[in-house]
Order: C-alpha cells, then sequence, then structure tokens
C-alpha cells in the first residue's frame, strides 16, 4: 500500500483482533511497554508518590522516575514473587496517588485486595502486564483489571511484534486520552489537546503481530506440555518455585526457580553455561539497590532477587532440551 506507519489499516486490524483474543474491551498499539507505563503515568496524571514492587524489570521504576514521580517500593510476596497487599498500605502517605503492580511472570497479583486499597484510599492502579499474554483469572482476562493494564509485545515475550506494547482500558475517555498522548497530542491535523510523545508502532510491527496472532494458541499450548516436562524433571529438588495463583490460566512466560544460595545458584548457572544453556538472573538486582533509587527494608525481594533463576524456555525448545537442562541440574545437587 506504501502505508508503512501513522495508523494504518494493519495497526487498526491488530488492535480489533487482538482485543477479540483477549476478550477485552479495547487496545491501544504502540512502540513499547516502556512507552505504554510512561503514557499510562501521563493519562492519569500522576503526582507524588507512587507504591510498586521492587521485584521487576527495571522499566517499571524507570517509567515511574522520568515522570518527575517518587518510586516507594513495598515488599512482595515470597510464594507469588508479586507485592504483598499487606506491604502496600503501609506504605501509603498523603503524597500516595497510585498504585503500579507488577503481575511478575504472568502470575496475577492479588488483585481484588489492592482494588479494596486503591478504592479505600482513592488512588489509581496500574499494572504492568508485560509477561501476561493469553492470562485470564476468574475466567476474564487480566488486563481487565486496574485503571490501566500494559503489556509488552517486544520480541522475548511469548507474544511479539519484534518491537511494541500495548495499553488496555475500559473507560472510553480515558482511552481517548491515551491515543492523544501516544501521537503528540493530535486532535485532527491541526489540533492539539495533550502534550504528547510519539508513541506509534508502525504497520511492520503489526503484521508481524497479524501473523504471531494465528499461532498463539499452539504457542501456549506448547509452553504449557514444556512445563509439565520440566516438573517431571526437576521433581524433589531443594528448589522452590512460584506458587501460582488458582483459578487461572497461566501463559508459563518463565520458568523461575529459587536456589538455598546464591552460590548454588551462581555454581548451576556456570555448569549450565559450560553446557551451552543460557539462563536469566530475573530480577536482579531488586529495583531499590539501583544507583539511582533508594535502598528500603525489603527482606523477602532482596532475598530472592539473589537467589532467582529462569531456566529456558522458548517455542523451539524440544522435551529433549528440558531433560537435558534438568539432568544438568540435577548433577549438582547429586
Amino acid at each position: 500500500r506504501g502505508w508503512l506507519t501513522n495508523h494504518g489499516p494493519l495497526v487498526k486490524e491488530f488492535e480489533k483482533k487482538i482485543s477479540d483474543y483477549l476478550g477485552t474491551d479495547r487496545m491501544v498499539f504502540v512502540n513499547n511497554g516502556t512507552t505504554a507505563l510512561q503514557i499510562a503515568i501521563k493519562a492519569l496524571d500522576l503526582k507524588g508518590e507512587i507504591i510498586t514492587t521492587p521485584f521487576s524489570y527495571v522499566a517499571t521504576t524507570n517509567a515511574i522516575l522520568w515522570a518527575s514521580c517518587k518510586p516507594v517500593f513495598a515488599d512482595i510476596d515470597k510464594r507469588s514473587f508479586n507485592i504483598d497487599p499487606s506491604k502496600i498500605e503501609a506504605a501509603i502517605t498523603k503524597d500516595t496517588s497510585a498504585i503500579l503492580a507488577t503481575h511478575v511472570f504472568g502470575n496475577p497479583c492479588d488483585v481484588e485486595a489492592i482494588k479494596v486499597l486503591a478504592d479505600r484510599y482513592g488512588l489509581n492502579v496500574i499494572y504492568d502486564a508485560a509477561h501476561s499474554f493469553g492470562v485470564t483469572c476468574d475466567g476474564e482476562s487480566l488486563f481487565k483489571w486496574g485503571d490501566i493494564s500494559i503489556t509488552s509485545f517486544h520480541a522475548t515475550k511469548v507474544f511479539h511484534t519484534v518491537e511494541g506494547g500495548g495499553l488496555f482500558c475500559s473507560d472510553r475517555e480515558l482511552t481517548k486520552k491515551i491515543r492523544y498522548l501516544m501521537n503528540f497530542g493530535h486532535d485532527g491535523p491541526y489540533r492539539f489537546t495533550e502534550a504528547g510523545i510519539n508513541g506509534k508502532n508502525s504497520e511492520f510491527h503489526a503484521a508481524m503481530g497479524l501473523c504471531n496472532l494465528e499461532y498463539a494458541n499452539e504457542i501456549l499450548l506448547h509452553r504449557k506440555k514444556l512445563i509439565s516436562c520440566y516438573d517431571k524433571g526437576l521433581e524433589n529438588l531443594p528448589l522452590t518455585r512460584q506458587k501460582l495463583r488458582e483459578e487461572t490460566e497461566h501463559n508459563f512466560s518463565y520458568l523461575p526457580v529459587i536456589f538455598q544460595t546464591e552460590s548454588d545458584l551462581a555454581t548451576t548457572e556456570n555448569r549450565l553455561k559450560q553446557n551451552d544453556i543460557e539462563t536469566r538472573r530475573y530480577f536482579k538486582p531488586s529495583l531499590d539497590e539501583l544507583p539511582y533509587t533508594s535502598k528500603a527494608d525489603l527482606p523477602v525481594a532482596h532475598s530472592i532477587s539473589e537467589r532467582i533463576l529462569c531456566l529456558p524456555l522458548f517455542f523451539d525448545m524440544q522435551e529433549d532440551d528440558v531433560i537435558k537442562v534438568c539432568s544438568v541440574i540435577r548433577n549438582f545437587f547429586f
């Protein structure tokens, strides 16, 4: 068509098909998940303090700081790895404007408890649902929770558009504001309503998303089979696994394990590398330990961030590959 960007027909088709597939009201397609977070904060006019998790990718905290807000870290639950609602309430002050929580590795937060707190104290809620494509909670899309939920369509995710992100919002007026903000504030060719940025995504990325969407069910099913194989291979090892929320359809976006000590992790990580098996220490460091944030009293997040290792999990991986990974790990313990 010669139409490469600026809200082309493929972008519009992609937004509609993603919304239909996920069972959400609407989705705004932007250039990445970090931009989505920044737009969400701006759309809600957040100021002052935002209570957030220390256990997430750095983009979660960076987006708060880029908005000239202050991240206030609340510790996480040692089983779910998500922000602990009881710690959120203790961190609320007169300067708190919102809660920005991450569904860590796609595992749903205690969304009901967070909503109760937000309603009680008049706070907005943003969910960093970067890992949550296809996850349903009590039969509904996880993206339906919060004032705004964002996701990432980066190439490392379960479903991707090479680079990309999305915002999900049930409020029509707020969604309209989001669309202004992601397109320089344009309201028609010559009228501007907001001090917006360039958050648009291209026809190329939408085309990749439309192609991949045809395989989404197959991708999710294959990951579930790989997880089942990992469950057998890691059985009876002194490793802690993330406790997944019940009544949830998970997407198995990552396979994190917690070692008893950081030394055990380092040795195992090295042995895996010697066998050409790449792993990632997601998420390290705890985000309060960044050089531009203030260290806080977060014993659970600090402990887990030092002992967590994400094992390989990708679409081309086969069960024999999983068996090899598990064999190297078992050889360390036995």
